[in-house]
């Protein structure tokens, strides 16, 4: 029998959430074996604990225990660091090095994010997955080692399978036996718990005053969606214990600390996800697909009137004689450029405002990582940075 409310103990895991239990008692059963475990979950639900319930109940226990995120590691030194160098193999090779397949050689592996691989490193781990061996790079003798493999990753490893970034057949060898976090929305009556256990953390830590919620304000964090779980909700509490000089929170405090869901539509792979976009999320969008045609058009017109000879056209709309409430008018090409470049200023304006309002959003809901801020609108990490610098933007 399972005793699972001491491994929660014993690992910091707070929460009754059926499905959660359901993970960790799976955790457990399969630690005794040296099948291979595939945590899928959303960033921020705590994935990196399982892996070590998995060891630390396993015969490996004593071993080396190591865990690797894989999308921290740049791509070309990945195999360096997982199955090592030969001296000279590359340029700054100037030693031999072990990876760490061979120094957790009886102990345990974590690779977290392992969606991040690239094909090639994937063709290596698979080879090490199937029958135990390795070789470095640089080098051509087969290595053998034994080492248990927990991955995990929050990719949607099946759509990547269809586009090409990760091999199926490695995919079905990782997926010996998978294990599913529960996001934390999905968890609400845990919320309470969480909340309160990060507070009085917090509290403790900066010798305060426990903040605490008011019932309207318990129900807003119950129906709040979370899209950075756990790692969102402390951060919030953090915010809030340090930065608020009340001690009750009401909704109209929390309104300052969680984020409106304005994740932009590009950013929803998932097609059974689309009913959860927004009016604002779609003009959002709207006004980001207007940027460039604004911004063609200012153009259009400053060419327009760079030139020094240019002939007004005079445009003339005549009503019907038969409807006296039409008024005729004419209207002249230079009253017209005057008016499109005065609207098309004022919407570029509206539009780097709204720009700047996204990328905010995204970077706090993110606190501050660059990287997954820039997942989240759909632009390179390099874009981003230029944006922030544009916009003096400091978070």
């Amino acid at each position: 029998m399972i005793d699972i409310q001491s491994i929660k103990q014993r690992f910091g895991i707070i929460g009754n959430d059926p499905n959660l239990n359901r993970a960790i008692e799976v955790a457990v059963q399969v630690a005794a074996t040296d099948l291979t475990v595939f945590i899928n979950g959303e960033s921020g639900t705590g994935k990196d604990v399982f892996p070590q319930i998995i060891h630390q109940n396993s015969v490996r226990k004593h071993g080396p225990y190591f865990a690797i995120n894989c999308g921290a590691i740049p791509e070309g030194t990945i195999d360096s660091e997982l199955f090592g160098h030969e001296k000279g193999s590359f340029t700054g090779a100037y030693d031999t090095r072990k990876g760490y397949f061979e120094v957790a050689d009886g102990g345990t592996l974590f690779l977290d994010e392992v969606g991040e691989l690239p094909l090639a490193t994937q063709a290596r781990l698979l080879r090490v997955l199937e029958n135990g061996e390795f070789i470095k790079v640089g080098s051509s003798k087969i290595q053998k080692t034994n080492v248990r493999v927990v991955a995990a990753t929050n990719v949607d490893i099946p759509t990547a399978i269809e586009k090409g970034r990760f091999r199926e057949d490695l995919y079905y060898r990782l997926n010996t036996v998978p294990i599913h976090i529960p996001p934390l929305r999905d968890r609400k009556d845990d919320i309470k718990m969480l909340f309160r256990k990060f507070a009085s953390d917090f509290a403790e830590k900066y010798r305060i005053p426990a903040v605490q919620l008011t019932p309207e304000a318990l129900a807003m964090f119950e129906n709040y969606r979370w899209d950075g779980n756990i790692r969102q909700l402390k951060n919030v509490t953090e915010q809030i214990s340090i930065i608020e000089k009340e001690r009750l929170i009401t909704p109209e405090i929390l309104l300052n600390y969680l984020p409106a869901q304005t994740a932009l539509p590009a950013i929803f792979k998932d097609e059974s996800k689309a009913d959860s976009i927004s009016e604002r999320d779609i003009l959002y969008k709207v006004l980001f697909d207007m940027k460039k045609d604004i911004t063609e058009l200012r153009k259009t017109v400053d060419e327009l009137t760079s030139g020094q000879n240019i002939t007004p056209i005079k445009a003339t709309v005549i009503n019907h004689v038969d409807n006296p409430n039409l008024v005729d008018y004419e209207t002249t090409q230079d009253a017209e450029v005057e008016y499109l470049q005065e609207k098309s200023t004022t919407d570029s304006l509206s539009l780097q405002d709204k720009e700047n309002e996204v990328i905010i959003k995204a970077l706090r809901k993110y606190s501050g990582r660059r990287k997954d801020a820039a997942k989240e609108l759909g632009i390179s990490e390099r874009t981003l940075y230029r944006k922030i610098k544009e916009y003096n933007i400091n978070i």
